[in-house]
């Protein structure tokens, strides 16, 4: 988890769009979104989210084969308090874990 989050920032997710359409509505929690191909709007106090997606080639790494989805986050009116705990609680539905 980081400790501070910019404005705009991208991520390379290891998933599929039908799982990251899974995870999407209890990781923006109660702030209300519309969703539409490839993108979503999540309002948060007072300011939105942009989230933009597309799919990536997979990554192979030996025989195994991992989806990408490429994402972007575009925060506006947000200040970095509310950023950060906005994406604490997005990371906690979204991260993978391993082990």
């Amino acid at each position: 988890m980081q400790s501070s989050y910019p404005e705009i920032f991208e991520r390379d997710m290891a998933c599929t769009e039908a799982e990251w359409l899974m995870w999407l509505p209890r990781a923006v929690g109660e702030h209300p979104m519309q969703c539409s191909a490839s993108q979503a709007l999540v309002e948060i106090d007072g300011g939105c989210l942009k989230l933009t997606w597309e799919k990536l080639p997979d990554r192979t790494i030996a025989l195994m084969r991992l989806p990408r989805l490429g994402v972007r986050f575009e925060f506006e009116r947000l200040n970095a308090s509310s950023r950060l705990l906005f994406m604490k609680h997005f990371d906690l539905f979204t991260q993978r874990g391993g082990g």
